[in-house]
């Protein structure tokens, strides 16, 4: 589409977009990784953060105005953004600006997400964009949105929807559409009991990513309608998409790979087994998220921190990691790592094992540990000789466990001071 249209046409629209990345939630779904940080600074990957993964699908896509609206517990994110995208130039229109909840309108902080870009009408008209790109802020997928801007604009449509395949039996999660031949929407169901499948006897329904393209104007009339109706629940998939449909185009945008038409990487991480999954991919020789792809880098914020060191080659003592990803400043100490991803920062003692886990940022391993499927939050500190992931009871008695049983382990969990959130 991009090509058809002509990578000038693209570069005007992406000029002319303002991008929303709504980062405000508080992920409840991911259970005590969420106490004292938002979903979207959550760590991912071994260095990144949720939120870096919208931030630059804009910046790679050519989006260089963007506004990031926070809310519960965004201390470490607005953090985290200050120090890592703090390099837009302003004197060439760039930026990418904190729009913390902050009561613009009235004596209220942000009811819904429509309402949290509502609250921010008066900024948005100050930026005077032709688009405006609104996108969650806690899912993992690299996408250029400039192709998604040229059929927004091809098809005449006043709203795009981005869209991905999820299973049926899934959907009850997600904002389900209903589309004809065309790619238009005739139906949306906000996380239905009972949702259609896109195709009669199929598996799969054709799922909103939270993802939209409004033509300004028509967002502007369908916040200020929305905001007058005190029994809205001010929510981009319980109002203003089903409120769209009637009499407006809508339009249904499949998020695939350009190259062979097949469904795209998306992730959402709003469960401890999802993130748990998802990170575990990346240690797969050729996963499906590549980071490795130097044509659309992840940006983030990262501390100067010395390489990965691996000590001890002894028989009983060998300091040593396969199948795993261990990112900078790691230091594992005659301890084996199998399977795992190790975030920035992390110790490993002599004696222990590491299997099938995730252990984030500066996490302490003492010696003699066993983990097996488990998450080890930030900052933890596993007392010498701690076994996680072989007894689901002691597990269960000490511990998070999910359904799917793997182990998340906070400090608080191990009476350890809350931990100042970085």
């Amino acid at each position: 589409m991009a090509d058809r249209l002509g990578s000038r046409f693209v570069s005007r629209l992406t000029r002319d977009t303002l991008a929303l990345i709504l980062a405000g939630g508080r992920g409840s779904r991911l259970g005590p990784m969420t106490l004292w940080r938002a979903k979207p600074a959550v760590s991912f990957g071994g260095k990144f953060r949720i939120i870096d993964f919208p931030l630059s699908n804009c910046v790679n896509s050519g989006i260089r105005r963007i506004g990031v609206l926070t809310q519960y517990k965004a201390h470490s994110l607005i953090r985290h953004i200050q120090r890592g995208w703090g390099w837009a130039r302003g004197e060439f229109g760039e930026f990418v600006e904190l729009l913390p909840a902050q009561q613009r309108i009235e004596a209220a902080w942000y009811a819904g997400t429509a309402d949290a870009v509502y609250q921010n009408l008066d900024i948005i008209r100050s930026h005077n964009p032709s688009y405006v790109l609104i996108l969650a802020g806690d899912h993992i997928y690299k996408m250029d949105y400039g192709p998604m801007l040229a059929r927004h604009v091809e098809m005449g449509a006043d709203l795009t929807i981005g869209a991905v395949e999820v299973p049926l039996k899934d959907a009850h999660a997600f904002g389900v559409l209903e589309t004809d031949e065309s790619g238009w929407v005739l139906g949306f169901q906000e996380k239905p009991d009972n949702p259609k499948p896109s195709c009669p006897g199929g598996k799969f329904v054709r799922a909103s990513m939270g993802i939209y393209v409004f033509n300004t104007e028509f967002l502007y009339k369908q916040l200020i309608d929305d905001a007058d109706c005190p029994e809205s629940a001010h929510d981009f998939g319980r109002n203003i998409i089903p409120g769209s449909l009637e009499e407006h185009r809508v339009a249904a945008y499949p998020f695939q790979d350009l190259r062979t038409h097949q469904q795209a990487y998306w992730r959402d991480v709003g469960t401890v087994d999802a993130y748990w999954r998802a990170n575990m991919e990346l240690v797969g020789v050729t996963p499906e998220l590549n980071l490795y792809d130097p044509d659309w880098p992840i940006w983030t914020y990262q501390e100067q921190v010395p390489p990965a060191k691996f000590v001890f080659d002894d028989d009983d003592r060998r300091g040593m990691a396969v199948d795993s990803m261990v990112s900078g400043g790691c230091l594992i100490s005659g301890a084996m790592v199998r399977r795992s991803l190790l975030f920035s920062g992390v110790v490993v003692h002599s004696y222990s094992e590491v299997v099938d886990s995730l252990v984030l940022p500066n996490a302490d391993i003492g010696r003699n540990c066993r983990l097996h499927r488990a998450v080890i939050d930030k900052d933890c500190r596993l007392p010498a000789g701690t076994i996680i992931g072989e007894d689901p009871e002691e597990d269960a008695r000490r511990f998070y466990v999910t359904d799917d049983g793997v182990v998340l382990v906070t400090p608080e969990m191990l009476g350890q001071a809350p931990h100042h959130v970085r």
